[in-house]
Formats: C-alpha cells, sequence, structure tokens
C-alpha cells in the first residue's frame, strides 16, 4: 500500500506564491510516476502535470503552463509543486497521484494512488 500525503496549501494573494510537497511512503518511490491534479469547486478533477520516475516533465494545460513547476527528490521520497503567478481561478483542492505507467498519468482513470488533498485558495 502506498500513502500519499500533501502539504503546503492555503490562502495567498492572486500573484503570489505556494509550493506544495507530497510526501510517498510504504512503497519504493522511484517506481512511481508521480504528478498533481486539482478539482475547482463544482467542478471535475482535472491533470496539472505529471514526472516520470527519472524526472522528465510532461505538458500542462495552457492554464497552468509557465506558471506551475513540478519537481521530484526521489532521496525525500517527496514531489513538489511550484505554483507562481496565482490566479483566483487556481482556487481548488490539489492533489497528488501516483501510478507506475507514464502514459496514464494524465487521466484520473489512470491513477492507482491519490493523497487527500491540499486546499488552495487564491484571493483576488
Amino acid at each position: 500500500q502506498v500513502q500519499l500525503v500533501e502539504s503546503g496549501g492555503g490562502l495567498v494573494q492572486a500573484g503570489g506564491s505556494l509550493r506544495l510537497s507530497c510526501e510517498v511512503s510504504g512503497r519504493t518511490f522511484s517506481w512511481y510516476v508521480m504528478g498533481w491534479f486539482r478539482q475547482a469547486p463544482g467542478k471535475e478533477r482535472e491533470f496539472v502535470v505529471g514526472i516520470s520516475r527519472s524526472g522528465i516533465k510532461t505538458d500542462s494545460p495552457d492554464s497552468v503552463k509557465g506558471r506551475f513547476t513540478i519537481s521530484r527528490d526521489n532521496a525525500k521520497n517527496t514531489v513538489y509543486l511550484q505554483m507562481n503567478s496565482l490566479k483566483p481561478e487556481d482556487t481548488a483542492v490539489y492533489y497528488c497521484a501516483a501510478t507506475r505507467n507514464l502514459r496514464t498519468i494524465v487521466s484520473t482513470d489512470g491513477i492507482e494512488y491519490w493523497g487527500k488533498g491540499t486546499l488552495v485558495t487564491v484571493s483576488s
């Protein structure tokens, strides 16, 4: 069993930055492709960005491109999401996700393990 625990969410003003962290335990972290999803109130959960075992990053939606950056530290069993130039529309619960298949990281159906999420609120 794999456990994913997110941290780093909170309230920030528009234009500000946050860094989310997701610590993984229970299995070998380096086996997994990691990703971040988000779910805004009343909307479906959407893919934000992923990263392969070796650190290759996936593409991301235009809504976050150039502002959000994913990284991982295999020695610390942790994946990060650096979010800059935050906008009110970035307000959502952010979920960490893990799978063993790089091709399926972009879809909720392809995720093997989820964290419980951390709330990010961006005020205008």
